[in-house]
């Protein structure tokens, strides 16, 4: 069994078929839009329990005031999350560093230019999570781990490393990839 169906395999531990499905049709390096159906089983589970209608608004391609109040929320929630997480102290730049790049990602989404954000996205993420979790999220291990520890957490690990680091498409796919990270980040 390749290392690809393992990691499946252990997904599915915590999420069903669809959900797989799903993020694998959104990370593909196809530039359509992914399926309504696609996005709102991703958005189900990481409503986090806010209801099953929480990120329709996602489908629609319209900016709207729900989309505007989601990049507030998103902005709010992850420099709180950045400024209450305790780090050594070799990491207090970086700290810093992140913290000004989420104010400058946010001015840039609030804009509606994802495709130009998503590979700043990606990073800031990526940093706030180190930030999290120190060198274990550098770790070839650390899916396993943080699905083990905080199961939500883990479903949304999953999906952020499942995309590709670099830009590949359309403004309107980056747009449904952005929008789905920030919905959970925005509950967590």
């Amino acid at each position: 069994m390749g290392n690809s169906e393992c990691k499946d395999e252990l997904l599915l531990q915590f999420v069903d078929e669809k959900v797989l499905k799903a993020f694998n049709a959104i990370a593909s390096k196809e530039d359509a839009v992914p399926q309504a159906e696609d996005i709102l089983a991703v958005t189900e589970i990481f409503c986090l329990g806010n209801g099953k209608d929480c990120g329709s608004f996602i489908i629609d391609a319209t900016k709207s005031e729900r989309e505007e109040r989601l990049t507030q929320s998103f902005h709010k929630n992850l420099k709180l999350l950045v400024e209450k997480t305790w780090v050594e102290a070799s990491d207090v730049t970086v700290k810093d560093q992140v913290l000004y790049r989420i104010d400058k990602l946010c001015d840039k989404l609030s804009a509606g230019d994802y495709a130009n954000c998503y590979r700043d996205f990606i990073s800031v993420l990526l940093d706030v999570v180190y930030l999290m979790f120190g060198s274990q999220a550098k770790k070839e291990d650390f899916a396993e781990y943080a699905l083990r520890i905080d199961p939500e957490f883990g479903i949304f690990w999953w999906y952020l490393h499942s995309l590709p680091r670099e830009r590949t498409w359309t403004n309107d796919k980056c747009r449904v990839v952005i929008l789905l990270g920030m919905y959970f980040l925005s509950n967590y």
